[in-house]
């Protein structure tokens, strides 16, 4: 049985998120983010419900950004990446179970989100 840890996230919208990291894997063949990585997240913001949000991280973002900076992304970074971009759903998706459950990163906010972490 896996443990996992809850983490809490208050939203700008005025909802209190709660979520855990599921895992990731490559993006299905069939997907139209595909060929991505895609990260896995179980949230709920009423302790009730609890549903899967996506965020895939396309391997042509990823290229761009390695080009950019002249070096691979580590795990560790492409998790950053997707992490704050479900913290950015949670501050700007009024209603993140039916509008939110698929979120992608393209090369600007891949590039905008390590910016802001001090990765180059």
């Amino acid at each position: 049985m896996t443990i996992r840890r809850m983490k809490t996230y208050a939203g700008a919208q005025g909802y209190v998120y709660q979520y855990y990291f599921v895992g990731k894997r490559e993006a299905l063949l069939d997907d139209p983010a595909a060929p991505a990585t895609e990260f896995i997240f179980d949230v709920t913001s009423d302790r009730k419900l609890t549903y899967a949000v996506s965020v895939f991280l396309p391997a042509q973002a990823v290229a761009e950004w390695t080009r950019k900076h002249g070096r691979p992304l580590s795990d560790a970074e492409q998790y950053a990446a997707a992490k704050l971009r479900l913290f950015r759903a949670f501050d700007e998706v009024e209603d993140l179970k039916t509008h939110g459950r698929r979120l992608t990163i393209d090369a600007t906010l891949l590039d905008e989100s390590l910016t802001s972490l001090g990765v180059d």
